[in-house]
């Protein structure tokens, strides 16, 4: 009778991880922070710098199989950039504990709670400094308007240089873990002060952005 119990549980066993498996293959990490940031303020080397960043940091963090993208819009003159939600797919998307942060792009613009200080994690599920840490590290470059896409031309700079400016400009961030300054918008809180990391740090940032898996 013993060895029948046991002969049991083995087989509930090998029932139990083939599932546990597939679930995780379920939700693969489609979404994270960059755990630093490239350390040369708004200069990420354009769109082209950033996106390799991205797939840099999710192949160290072993999810280098995926097309990751910045979630970063453009500006160009008298027409409209790249947009941020036409580089990142369509969803769903995971973070690194297999968390949902948005199941599409209108979930993700128009109805998203679930990017926060507790589910906004980096490449290898940690999580990032928020506003009541030090330091503060909340600001998300992304130079975007809260429906991800690029601004209007005007006179002035959303996106320090389309991302090559370490100096002059200014960048539009949002804050990931939804405090500070009466804005809660994930992507589009505020402007930064100027475009170097000084300056980046002095508004409560580091050079960070958000890396979705666009296939």
């Amino acid at each position: 009778m013993k060895n029948k119990v046991i002969g049991s549980m083995l087989g509930i066993g090998a029932l139990v991880v083939p599932l546990l498996v597939n679930a995780a293959d379920d939700r693969p990490m489609g979404f994270f922070v960059t755990s630093v940031g490239m350390g040369n303020g708004g200069n990420l080397g354009g769109l082209e710098g950033a996106d390799a960043y991205c797939e840099k940091l999710a192949a160290d963090a072993g999810a280098g199989d995926r097309e990751w993208r910045a979630y970063l819009s453009t500006e160009a003159p008298k027409k409209r950039g790249v947009f941020a939600r036409h580089r990142i797919g369509n969803g769903p998307w995971y973070n690194a504990k297999g968390i949902l942060i948005a199941t599409n792009l209108s979930d993700l613009h128009l109805y998203n709670k679930t990017i926060a200080l507790e589910t906004a994690l980096d490449e290898k599920g940690e999580r990032i400094k928020g506003r009541y840490d030090k330091p503060n590290e909340h600001d998300m470059l992304t130079g975007t308007q809260e429906d991800g896409t690029a601004y209007w031309p005007d006179d002035k700079d959303h996106t320090c240089n389309n991302w090559t400016s370490s100096n002059e400009g200014s960048a539009q961030v949002g804050h990931f873990d939804r405090h500070g300054g009466g804005n809660l918008s994930w992507n589009s809180a505020h402007a930064s002060r100027g475009c170097s990391q000084k300056d980046l740090k002095s508004t409560g940032g580091a050079g960070k952005f958000y890396c979705f898996a666009a296939d």
